[in-house]
């Protein structure tokens, strides 16, 4: 797609009140438009206004970054505080609150991984949102401009760091657990877990989440 194609496509999604960003053709010229330094300096911000216009209409379900942030850094405080607190407890409480803590930390340190490894390569994020309609996971919504003067391989890797994380916490919980004293289906449940993921991710994540993403992304650095 051409600069020409790309003007006309932004053209059209501005103009139209209600846009099918998809079938006007904006994901095409937002792919384009990564692959050229020139473009992207060009094009960044007015796609940026473009996306999360889109954003604010489809999902009302939206809170301040601030907001998304201190529920991630509280859930985690808390997940932290029951983990101490199970090895203080007898044997079937304590298995039960390892795995309740195990669970809130899975949740919390994928968004914060996304927002800390997006920070530190200067991607920006608007929102704390859920589109529970197709995802009812929280998310961080990223400011797409900062995201395009991103390095390539930085995107890459930032929509990575949320996989990565989850995939080593129930295997780095696992010595912990054993020094807690759970019994011993507990700490096999850790690590299915840990498996599962990793499968689930080899079939499905490629395809539609986060490794997709990746993937498009490290294609684009080439």
């Amino acid at each position: 797609m051409d600069a020409a194609s790309i003007e006309r496509v932004l053209g059209e999604c501005e103009r139209d009140t209600r846009p099918d960003l998809a079938r006007l053709g904006f994901w095409r010229a937002v792919a384009a438009v990564k692959l050229d330094r020139a473009l992207v300096d060009r094009y960044a911000d007015r796609i940026g206004r473009i996306d999360r216009a889109a954003f604010e209409r489809n999902v009302p379900l939206r809170f301040p970054l601030a907001v998304g942030l201190a529920v991630d850094l509280i859930g985690i405080g808390i997940a932290v505080a029951l983990l101490v607190l199970s090895a203080a407890l007898t044997s079937r409480s304590r298995d039960l609150v390892f795995l309740v803590a195990f669970g809130g930390l899975l949740v919390a340190i994928h968004t914060l991984a996304h927002w800390i490894v997006g920070s530190l390569v200067g991607i920006r994020f608007t929102h704390w949102f859920s589109a529970a309609r197709k995802r009812p996971q929280p998310g961080f919504k990223i400011d797409y401009a900062t995201y395009l003067r991103a390095p390539a391989r930085a995107r890459a890797w930032m929509h990575a760091s949320g996989a990565i994380v989850t995939k080593i916490l129930p295997f780095a919980l696992v010595p912990l657990a054993v020094a807690v004293g759970l019994d011993a289906l507990a700490i096999w449940a850790l690590v299915v877990i840990g498996v599962l993921q990793i499968v689930t991710d080899a079939l499905w994540s490629v395809r539609a989440s986060d490794w997709k993403k990746f993937r498009r992304e490290m294609r684009a650095a080439r």
